[in-house]
């Protein structure tokens, strides 16, 4: 079943722009096909299409249901930038496996050090794919990539948080030893290539970050927070 994400949806709903082209162009889909249309109060609309000329796909509501693929915690990832296209593959992933929100975080030893238009036009990129992954595996939200930023800036941020943890190559905790059955609101924190400087670590320690380790290997940049978030899911049961 296509799936893609609409506010408003009422018995009848006009679907435009990217989303018309796409089902339109790429999906070929005709009159009488079937598709979901996913709300901001995660409601499934299981919709079929009643028309589609130049304004639109028109869809009508055929039947409702509580979306209930999200997971039982709420993980936002905070990850250094990686070279290349990594993170956008990071991100992707990791909507994939149910993070909440990702932080994209500029750090001493990053590699691509976007500012200005080009961290704009990146993060509006990145939010695009983050939407992408969202429709390819019918979550019920499309997962927000919030503006790079640094480490310094987050105090605030990491107050909502039940549990923070970072993940580095100096060690620490396995994940099962520290995550609680009362966490709801969880940060989690990787790296770039070559990893956090000493005073980064420092400085979110001072934050109430718990160090935690993903083993005896070292990992790569794009590799780590797919694997914390997988041992995570796995752990609070959101991969049964």
């Amino acid at each position: 079943m296509n799936w893609f994400f609409a506010d408003n949806v009422g018995q009848t709903h006009l679907i435009t722009g990217e989303d018309a082209v796409h089902i339109t162009k790429s999906l070929r889909m005709s009159v009488g096909e079937i598709i979901t249309l996913c709300d901001s109060d995660k409601i499934e609309h299981l919709c079929k299409i009643e028309r589609i000329n130049s304004d639109g796909v028109l869809v009508r509501t055929v039947s409702e249901n509580e979306c209930k693929n999200e997971p039982s915690i709420e993980v936002t990832l905070f990850t250094a930038l990686a070279k290349g296209d990594k993170t956008e593959s990071v991100i992707q992933k990791c909507v994939e496996l149910g993070i909440n929100e990702i932080v994209p975080l500029l750090t001493d030893r990053c590699i691509s050090r976007p500012s200005g238009k080009a961290a704009e036009k990146k993060q509006m990129r990145y939010q695009k794919i983050s939407a992408q992954a969202a429709m390819q595996s019918r979550r019920a939200i499309i997962p927000t990539v919030h503006s790079i930023t640094e480490i310094k800036n987050l105090g605030n941020t990491l107050k909502k948080f039940d549990r923070i943890i970072l993940f580095f190559e100096g060690g620490g905790e396995p994940i099962r030893k520290i995550i609680e059955p009362t966490d709801k609101k969880i940060a989690i924190f990787t790296g770039p290539e070559g990893g956090f400087e000493e005073y980064e670590v420092e400085l979110l320690q001072g934050m109430g970050a718990q160090r935690a380790t993903l083993g005896k290997r070292i990992l790569r940049a794009e590799t780590a927070p797919i694997a914390a978030l997988s041992a995570i899911m796995f752990h609070s049961g959101n991969l049964e």
